[in-house]
Formats: structure tokens, C-alpha cells, sequence
């Protein structure tokens, strides 16, 4: 995992939640994927700030994907104000598949 983040406690309670959530085509989760790029805790403000991408920029699950993502934080921090923000710079490529997701996929 290369996810860059402040709090690496908060961060593996934000991934097991965030191992539910499937890209829905290819039937991965977003976590071994490689899709969550950087999850930062704000303490003071309840504040997380999630950065992920979509394995195209195109992608027509987009949506049902970013929001799962919000829901599946939400329980994990409920009463957080969760952000979740699209990027595309890096763009994704197979080669940020975790080694467990590429079993998963027979690579």
C-alpha cells in the first residue's frame, strides 16, 4: 500500500472499511486496486480528506464509487466531515494493483 497519510492508525481503520468498496466492473476493491491515493486526518476540525482516483477518467461508475467511498468513511468516522476528492495526476495503470488484487485478477 502507498497510500500517503498523517495518521496511520486512522488509516488502516479507514482501508478495512474501504476493502468493501468494489469497482463494480471489475470487481476489485478500491484499496487493492490502488485507487485511494491519500487520506488525511484533521483531529480539530473532524476533518478527512480522502484523494483516490478512477481507474479512468471516464468511468461510468464513477459516482457510485466515489459515494460508496464517502458512506463506507462515514462509518468508519461518523460525525467527520468526509471529502472526497478526484484526481487523475498520477493516472492509474495496472502496475498500482496491489500483489493481492493481482491474484485476484490470474496476473
Amino acid at each position: 500500500m502507498n497510500e500517503v497519510t498523517n495518521d496511520s492508525i486512522k488509516l488502516n481503520i479507514a482501508l478495512s472499511d474501504l476493502y468493501n468498496v468494489y469497482d463494480p466492473e471489475i470487481g476489485l476493491n478500491v484499496v487493492d486496486l490502488g485507487l485511494i491515493y491519500k487520506v488525511i486526518f484533521e483531529e480539530a476540525t473532524q476533518r478527512l480528506d480522502c484523494e483516490m482516483t478512477l481507474t479512468t477518467q471516464f468511468c461510468p461508475m464513477g459516482e457510485s464509487i466515489t459515494n460508496d467511498v464517502i458512506q463506507s468513511l462515514t462509518k468508519s468516522f461518523p460525525g467527520w466531515d468526509i471529502n472526497v476528492n478526484l484526481t487523475f495526476e498520477p493516472a492509474w495503470d495496472y502496475t498500482k494493483i496491489s500483489p493481492e488484487g493481482q491474484e485476484f485478477l490470474g496476473h
